[in-house]
């Protein structure tokens, strides 16, 4: 059976938490970003929180692993590279997958160090803020890669976090040279603003001559371009990629393939918990793709996919929301 969609990104377990703009300010947190931490400093952030406030919900996590969950809850066939520990984190990492339908490496899990971790902070507006130790995901090197199945793939999809890892970014540019010698199409997110501000030669060390399909929100499209306007971002992106798919939170995404822009509405909902919201859009998209829809039709359902995620509490669906999203898609 031929594998859609071969991901590669981190391997985090995601703890969230609902909090207040006045803990962020207290504890020195830039809001709306993900930030790189020690173990110590997450270790006297979750003794903070747990002071004040409870966790609401542990997942296995990262912006790739998002991606790939929808598109395996939606039917497609969808395999991940990524890295934990032999820790009960990483057992839970990879169990989580596997319930989902995703399948990884066998060597994913290794000895020693500790499986990444994510602490996940939403504020009243559903606004999301993420403090992260990689643990032993920092690590991920070419030996996580699965040469076999990849070269199955008709899909490679990148996650931007990996820009900040060395041995990261050359396992993504061997998955890269076997696709392009594969005819594998190439797609690759930004996942967070914060990449794109200090991660930006990492990003464009993997974006190298370019890429299949670019993903990002409007924020880290006129910050990646240094302009204001969206329309000027998108037509500076359109030298990385032919097609550029832009989410713009309520007010929807835009889609342009060759300058050719595609308008396309947010579902209106009651917004919770904007974490995940993004990658699910992309999976779903990719999902689209992957059933050769037209664009806008791939857009549609990424949008209703990203609105349901955005009305409850943490970065996914359960499989019956995702087959509520699709029924009501077609």
């Amino acid at each position: 059976m031929t594998l859609e969609l071969y991901a590669i990104g981190n391997a985090l377990v995601d703890s969230e938490y609902l909090v207040t703009d006045e803990f962020l300010a207290s504890q020195s947190i830039e809001k709306g970003c993900m930030t790189l931490i020690d173990g110590d400093r997450q270790a006297g952030l979750l003794a903070a929180l747990d002071r004040e406030f409870r966790c609401a919900k542990r997942a296995s996590g990262g912006s790739a692993a998002n991606s790939v969950i929808a598109f395996s809850a939606f039917g497609g066939r969808a395999f991940y590279t990524c890295k934990v520990s032999d820790d009960d984190n990483g057992a839970f990492y990879l169990h989580d997958l596997q319930a989902a339908g995703v399948s990884a490496p066998a060597h994913a899990r290794v000895a020693g160090g500790v499986t990444g971790t994510c602490v996940v902070m939403v504020t009243p507006d559903a606004e999301r803020t993420m403090n992260t130790h990689l643990g032993i995901t920092a690590e991920m090197s070419a030996g996580e890669l699965d040469l076999q199945a990849l070269e199955q793939a008709r899909f490679l999809y990148i996650e931007g976090y990996l820009s900040t890892s060395a041995s990261a970014r050359h396992a993504v540019a061997t998955a890269r040279d076997i696709a392009r010698r594969r005819g594998i199409r190439t797609a690759l997110t930004f996942s967070d603003p914060a990449m794109v501000q200090y991660a930006r030669d990492g990003l464009a060390e993997m974006l190298a001559d370019g890429v299949d399909i670019l993903f990002c929100n409007e924020t880290e499209a006129t910050l990646w371009a240094g302009v204001e306007s969206l329309d000027d971002a998108i037509t500076s992106l359109h030298r990385l990629s032919p097609l550029v798919v832009v989410t713009c939170g309520g007010r929807g995404a835009v889609i342009s393939h060759h300058g050719e822009h595609t308008a396309i509405d947010a579902f209106p909902v009651n917004a919770v918990d904007s974490n995940g919201a993004g990658d699910a859009f992309a999976g779903a998209f990719l999902y689209g793709l992957s059933r050769d829809w037209p664009l806008d039709a791939c857009g549609r359902l990424a949008s209703r996919t990203a609105a349901q995620v955005v009305s409850r509490f943490g970065p996914r669906l359960d499989s019956a929301g995702y087959a509520a999203v699709l029924k009501a898609h077609v």
